[in-house]
């Protein structure tokens, strides 16, 4: 099809990849057949009026995607037959996994990796790291969280290189619990928490959520009755309702936690999402009893597998250490080298801005078209957002999407308490802006008659 021309969304991605997310568009729309031969990189690059190189670089994401095939002498080829992007073969559109869109970090990845071997550190790859993680990898974090967390850490001493927000969880628990101890947190909480409880056989207490965060009542009555030492939380963009504390409720949180001595485990894993203006966090407020989790994964790119840890004082420090020692010695190099060379040649702001941008188009658009089925995001951008419903209603809603192709979180993988039901969607996963346009659409109706039932508090 050598006449073919893509039609290029704006946005923040780099051009070859805005492409390839076109190439991809016309082949779920059946304007590329499987087998078509796509035009020459001169032919087509004259068409759009850029560089040879672009469409070069273009053909080449297309291919890793396995949409093409390349023939030396003959050209590129379309292989992959229809379906959604974010969906395989034979399966649904995700949206039930919260991540960033991963193909904003493609390009920047494989020039990273490119470049690790020129790096002095580079060495560490190649051995066991220190157990607290690599120097230069804490050196960037220390400025990613001042910087992108507004968190004052003193120094790289006070953090610990995990892999990934969840492992940090766990460990903090393993830290701070034993075996049948309770956690209390919030009655529809992240979905990783559970996994970790029922791992380390701890119970888990959900407490009452309103449109600011925890409600102070409630917590304190399940401390009281409960004797747990222990409050997880996450206070901005909450998972999975996407709200978040205000700055009382957070005060009030934290004079709770000092008059029940409940230590508090703050993941902040959007906290960099929300942007400027999220009120101070908790171990700002009660910094000696928080233990703060800040994670990359859902920021920057999932695949670095990358959080970072900070401890209220140095005991806790080194319990935590002692179990990093325990399981497996040492966090490992490579992925913390590659965060830490985009914190230090200003790659990281880069990403972050384009994640920042596309999210909030996206959260526009989502919320264009759920209306008020979905609860106000606590930022104007988000991974995620919250169709409050009651329980009978979000099972059916959910089954309904699921037999018309579209994949939410399942409606009890979030909850704990009483009181709170409804649908997690999730907006990052599916490269195609077209396909997440559809998918949304096709969630709303699955709704149906549910919403004027709906009797959820959030």
């Amino acid at each position: 099809m050598e006449s073919w021309k893509p039609k290029i969304e704006k946005g923040p991605a780099p051009l070859y990849e805005r492409i390839a997310d076109a190439i991809q568009h016309d082949i779920h729309a059946e304007r590329l057949a499987p087998g078509t031969r796509l035009p020459a990189h001169r032919d087509l690059a004259h068409a759009l009026s850029i560089g040879t190189g672009t469409v070069t670089k273009a053909y080449g994401e297309a291919e890793r995607r396995g949409l093409l095939s390349s023939q030396v002498g003959r050209g590129s080829f379309v292989t992959a037959a229809k379906h959604e992007p974010g969906q395989t073969a034979a399966g649904p559109v995700d949206l039930a996994y919260n991540f960033p869109p991963v193909g904003l970090t493609s390009r920047y990845l494989a020039e990273a990796m490119g470049r690790l071997w020129r790096r002095q550190d580079f060495a560490a790859t190649s051995r066991y790291t220190a157990p607290e993680g690599l120097d230069s990898a804490r050196a960037a974090a220390l400025r990613w969280i001042r910087e992108r967390h507004a968190l004052d850490v003193a120094s790289t001493a006070h953090l610990i290189q995990t892999n990934g927000g969840q492992h940090g969880l766990s460990l903090v628990l393993q830290a701070l619990c034993r075996s049948g101890d309770t956690v209390l947190c919030e009655a529809a909480t992240f979905h990783g928490l559970k996994l970790v409880a029922r791992a380390g056989n701890l119970k888990l207490e959900g407490i009452a959520l309103d449109s600011e965060g925890l409600v102070p009542e409630a917590l304190e009555k399940a401390a009281a009755s409960t004797g747990s030492k222990v409050l997880y939380l996450v206070p901005t963009l909450q998972n999975p309702t996407a709200c978040t504390m205000t700055a009382g409720r957070r005060r009030e949180i934290a004079a709770i936690a000092r008059r029940h001595q409940l230590f508090i485990i703050e993941d902040d894993a959007y906290r960099a999402i929300a942007g400027a203006g999220s009120p101070a966090a908790l171990a700002d407020l009660a910094p000696e009893r928080t233990f703060y989790i800040a994670s990359v994964s859902k920021s920057i790119s999932p695949g670095l597998r990358l959080a970072f840890v900070l401890a209220p004082d140095l005991f806790w420090r080194e319990r935590i250490l002692n179990n990093i020692v325990a399981a497996g010695y040492a966090p490992p190099a490579q992925n913390a080298l590659i965060f830490a060379q985009w914190v230090e040649d200003g790659i990281v702001d880069t990403l972050l801005g384009q994640v920042l941008a596309e999210m909030q188009w996206r959260t526009a658009m989502a919320l264009r078209i759920l209306g008020k089925a979905a609860s106000a995001p606590g930022a104007d951008q988000t991974l995620h957002l919250w169709l409050p419903l009651g329980s009978l209603q979000s099972e059916r809603a959910y089954g309904r999407a699921l037999r018309s192709g579209i994949q939410v979180t399942p409606p009890d993988a979030p909850l704990v308490g009483q009181g709170i039901h409804g649908l997690r969607v999730c907006l990052g996963s599916v490269a195609d802006r077209s396909v997440l346009q559809r998918a949304l659409e096709a969630v709303l109706r699955s709704l149906g008659e549910e919403l004027p039932g709906s009797s959820a508090i959030v």
